[in-house]
């Protein structure tokens, strides 16, 4: 499973609470080094220099996606998120760099606008994530669990009534729906 990416949740936050698999009964790390990482940041669509990833980059990416998970979990069920995620979400989002444009000519002469590269590309990354979650969490969309008793993903919930109960129909959906026919043929 290592390496098993997937980026349909909905929302980046929740793409990154999704590399942990099997949350509620045996965890799996898809995150298991600075490697992952990077190869995870990469396919988010974040540019950095994948080789400059740390250990300390990876312990700060578990802390960050770990605050995200309690935080939305929490704000679902209606409870008050800790402070602690609060603050390390409020802290990680103060990194986000505000664009800055940078004139550049080209060979011809012409003038043209692009942004600035940012110091601190991870940190940057980070920063996106964690406003995506304050986005999440602040705003009018549902964030659910995978019903199926062998996932567990978080997603958005974008549906008409609120009420998707699958991460994904071509996944746990699709599973469901087979066990259930299977279980009604059997018992006729």
């Amino acid at each position: 499973m290592d390496g098993d990416w997937v980026f349909d949740a909905g929302r980046p936050c929740l793409d990154l609470v999704n590399t942990v698999r099997s949350r509620h009964a045996q965890p799996v790390e898809l995150l298991t080094g600075p490697g992952k990482l990077a190869e995870w940041l990469g396919l988010a669509g974040f540019t950095l220099d994948q080789t400059s990833l740390t250990g300390g980059n990876l312990i700060a990416a578990k802390a960050l996606r770990e605050a995200v998970d309690r935080l939305v979990v929490a704000c679902a069920d209606g409870l008050a998120p800790r402070t602690a995620d609060v603050q390390l979400l409020n802290e990680a989002a103060v990194a986000a760099p505000a664009p800055v444009p940078e004139l550049w000519i080209d060979d011809d002469g012409g003038p043209h606008r692009r942004p600035r590269p940012v110091s601190d590309p991870v940190a940057a990354a980070f920063a996106t994530l964690a406003v995506d979650a304050i986005d999440l969490v602040t705003g009018e969309v549902a964030v659910r669990i995978c019903a199926a008793d062998d996932c567990g993903l978080r997603f958005c919930d974008a549906s008409p009534r609120r009420t998707r109960q699958w991460c994904s129909m071509a996944r746990c959906g699709n599973r469901a729906k087979a066990r259930a026919h299977y279980a009604r043929i059997k018992s006729r």
